[in-house]
């Protein structure tokens, strides 16, 4: 019986170390955090650090910088979207190879304040100039992501 309690005290002390470490390593990734504020959802402090969600913008810049007219491409991603973690990865580079600014905006954190935007699904590529809506891409694309992408950024030749 008292292997028993020792070997459970065991485990809980673990367990506790391991949430202790844990807490330690958010807070340590949430110092220079670009969301401004302190409360972020688990799966939004994973991707602090990650260079492929470097370009995060807030409501009220993305909406400055639509409202201003001048050419804005915004990213609509949550971070617990399966698609949204599949198509970063490929978009991100791609956006850099071709010199273009993406702005990505987190639905998870600031889900309500895309209303402007329309979103209803993500992950969503929009383009917008002159303050409206260009064109969008909804979803990862299935046949070929990379293609897709390289012709969403092509368009933006064609104006």
């Amino acid at each position: 019986m008292k292997k028993l309690l020792v070997i459970g005290g065991v485990i809980i002390a673990i367990f506790a170390l391991i949430v202790v470490l844990s807490n330690q390593s958010d807070k340590e990734k949430m110092k220079d955090n670009p969301y401004g504020k302190d409360d972020l959802e688990k799966s939004t402090i994973a991707l602090l650090g990650n260079e492929n969600y470097s370009n995060i913008v807030l409501p009220d810049e993305l909406y400055e910088k639509v409202s201003s007219g001048e050419p804005v491409t915004a990213y609509f991603f949550h971070p617990e979207c399966q698609y949204c973690m599949a198509m970063t990865p490929i978009l991100m580079p791609i956006a850099k190879e071709e010199g273009i600014e993406v702005n990505q905006f987190n639905m998870l954190e600031f889900g309500n304040e895309s209303q402007p935007y329309g979103i209803t699904s993500w992950p969503a590529l929009v383009y917008y100039k002159d303050g409206k809506e260009v064109q969008r891409i909804v979803g990862l694309p299935e046949d070929d992501p990379e293609a897709a992408i390289h012709e969403f950024f092509d368009a933006y030749d064609e104006e």
